[in-house]
């Protein structure tokens, strides 16, 4: 569901004070209302990922984070009219980091879809992202057990589906293989 109302960072901090159980994004200044709670199998997913992710950046100079942290897609900090709140999110740069939110495109985005969002992960937020320059974006689909990896070249996202066997690597973490059998182990 979105607004029709257009917001900034600073409308949509206001709004999210206001109404504390309900989550939020800001795409091209629309409100979009997130689901209130996630499966099991996405809440499954996403520890193993975030896991996953974590113990390979223990002592690194990248960061993993998740929900809620905001990512100000634009750099633009109270006045950016694109914030979301990504599964999981990696950022190499500390520049970007401002101990609140995230300024600027993470490294790494992973969104995992709900039925009821795929439209939103698939289209809305790959055109975000893509917009904003993220180098690498997974999709993760529960219902099929695979996940698209975009990784951002020419300005465009080159593409590649991988199922739940085998590994994944990382582009913007080189060494980082993801063991898919366990991230669908669910």
């Amino acid at each position: 569901m979105e607004t029709a109302e257009k917001y900034i960072y600073s409308g949509y901090v206001a709004l999210g004070e206001k109404n504390r159980d309900t989550r939020y994004e800001l795409i091209d200044g629309v409100i979009y209302y997130m689901s209130p709670g996630a499966s099991q199998p996405h809440q499954e997913i996403n520890r193993e990922l975030l896991r996953q992710f974590a113990n390979f950046l223990e002592g690194k100079p990248c960061k993993v984070f998740h929900p809620p942290f905001d990512v100000c897609l634009n750099a633009k900090g109270d006045k950016d009219k694109t914030t979301v709140q990504p599964d999981i999110l990696v950022v190499c740069d500390k520049s970007k980091l401002d101990g609140k939110r995230c300024n600027g495109a993470p490294d790494l985005i992973i969104e995992i879809m709900s039925p009821s969002y795929r439209k939103h992960d698939m289209f809305i937020k790959f055109n975000a992202y893509l917009k904003a320059g993220v180098s690498e974006y997974w999709i993760v689909d529960p219902e099929d057990k695979t996940v698209s990896v975009n990784i951002l070249k020419d300005g465009k996202y080159i593409v590649n589906v991988y199922g739940e066997d085998g590994s994944v690597s990382v582009n913007v973490l080189p060494g980082l293989e993801i063991d898919m059998r366990k991230v669908f182990a669910y």
